[in-house]
């Protein structure tokens, strides 16, 4: 849960580390512990485990230009390798709680809209190709540049949006929200406006469980319900055979079906790895088009990570005045490194993940919860069949209960003024209503310039906002614009 006070208050008052693992990971400087530390962990892999599941329903059985195909099998364990790796490696060089795997939106995009004019191979080249981008905007100090010219009532708005947008996520991973198949309303109340279903139930048992113990302040709250709400899953579905969700079976379990699996270990099919093109795609649908999908994965890329650390470190209580965190220029390189990382093994742009703030909820503050979380991924390489116990419905609630903890950082911004009121209000619903943190960012930066100098506060907006701003209305007319180059 968040704190109000910054972290050089906090450095004042804390107590002595105990020894150099300790002093490294700042656990007592940052008033922490080992045992809350590991929860946090262990509380961000549940959350985050249903990746290893989705990415390849995602990316697995989508052909590429030339008709070849991912296996699911393959991409599994690349998922678990790559977000083991890079949580861990964050952990180590940034010291803080916020783990990586495949970011959604970017794997989406690859298979609705890049493999049908490349190779798989060519694909990941330009994810890679994006990351290295990420990491030179890093180094140079552009990437914080831009950060701090961003102003702390959008930072703040940002915490809020992501807020509502994992809360959203839980509430449609949970099956209380659902897809009407209609133009108005297009989401409605579970099926058929019913909540009546196991699964669904389940879901808000769980959501009241880790309610009921956050607010009588009991120590690993969330990872009790989680636990509670998996193992009541479990015996629900051995009496009731529910089974999974479907077109026959809407009242099933969604993503995974909480049972024991009949094979508990699995050898790693890691064939993937080094699967990458760099050139071929330039050739193959010239270099402008190349240009345009490097340009939307970079934006995607670079400003959902730049919004989700900005919000996990508020939430944790790590941000100062202007919402900046320790070792932000290290942070922001790593995470660049993920993106090649991930293109490298073919697992798609991995970057911080949202989810993160579960383990933070649970009161992670230092990297060590990443070693847990990273080393349970390398483990869920072996063990994947295991990682569909948990049911999605309820690990949602994890992130429903975060999200409302993330939400009330708005009570920080002064609302009395339109110019702010109307910018922070873009940000924050368009996240949940877009399904993307980076069309919020976009949406405020582009609102509070317009806004803001249209009041007569242009001099005091940084030019590099106006230049973001710029570049994200033109992200945001790229179709026409491609269209218009393409003819």
């Amino acid at each position: 849960m968040s704190t109000a006070t910054s972290p050089e208050a906090t450095d004042e008052q804390a107590p002595e580390p105990k020894n150099g693992f300790d002093r490294f990971f700042e656990i007592s400087k940052r008033r922490s512990t080992l045992g809350t530390e590991i929860r946090g962990g262990l509380v961000t892999f549940v959350t985050m485990a249903y990746i290893v599941i989705l990415n390849p329903i995602i990316l697995g059985g989508t052909k590429d230009v030339v008709g070849n195909v991912l296996q699911n099998q393959q991409v599994a364990a690349v998922t678990a390798l790559t977000a083991g790796v890079m949580t861990i490696l964050f952990g180590l060089v940034s010291r803080l709680p916020f783990a990586f795997a495949a970011g959604l939106g970017i794997n989406s995009f690859l298979a609705a809209s890049v493999v049908g004019q490349l190779t798989w191979p060519e694909a990941m080249g330009l994810v890679v190709i994006n990351g290295l981008i990420i990491v030179l905007l890093s180094a140079t100090g552009l990437r914080r540049m831009i950060m701090d010219a961003i102003p702390m009532e959008l930072k703040i708005a940002i915490t809020v949006g992501i807020g509502l947008f994992i809360a959203f996520i839980g509430f449609v991973d949970s099956g209380l929200v659902t897809a009407t198949g209609f133009a108005s309303p297009p989401v409605g109340l579970g099926v058929g406006g019913s909540i009546a279903t196991v699964p669904v139930l389940m879901f808000v048992l769980t959501l009241l469980l880790a309610g009921v113990l956050m607010a009588r302040k009991v120590k690993a709250a969330l990872l009790i319900a989680l636990v509670s709400g998996t193992v009541v899953a479990m015996i629900i579905e051995a009496i009731w055979h529910i089974g999974a969700r479907g077109d026959k079976n809407p009242s099933g379990w969604g993503m995974s079906v909480p049972t024991l699996p009949s094979q508990w270990l699995s050898v790693p099919d890691l064939s993937l790895v080094g699967q990458v093109d760099l050139v071929t795609s330039w050739g193959r649908i010239g270099a402008i088009a190349c240009i345009m999908l490097v340009f939307t994965l970079v934006f995607t890329n670079f400003f959902d990570a730049m919004g989700t650390m900005t919000g996990l470190a508020e939430e944790a209580g790590l941000s100062d005045g202007k919402g900046n965190f320790p070792r932000l220029k290290s942070a922001l390189i790593v995470e660049g490194v993920g993106a090649v990382l991930g293109g490298s093994t073919s697992s798609s742009s991995n970057t911080v993940f949202v989810e993160s703030a579960s383990g933070i909820g649970e009161g992670a503050r230092t990297g060590v919860a990443n070693l847990v979380t990273g080393a349970l991924f390398l483990l869920a390489m072996f063990l994947t069949p295991l990682t569909s116990i948990v049911p999605s419905e309820v690990a949602a609630a994890a992130l429903v209960v975060v999200g409302a903890l993330m939400m009330s950082q708005i009570r920080r911004i002064g609302l009395g003024d339109m110019s702010v009121l109307i910018p922070v209000f873009v940000t924050v619903v368009i996240m949940p209503f877009t399904y993307s943190i980076a069309n919020g960012i976009g949406a405020g930066f582009i609102a509070w310039v317009i806004v803001r100098s249209l009041s007569g506060k242009a001099r005091l907006i940084s030019p590099l906002l106006w230049i973001v701003a710029a570049g994200f209305a033109i992200y945001f007319a790229r179709g026409p614009i491609e269209q218009l180059i393409g003819g």
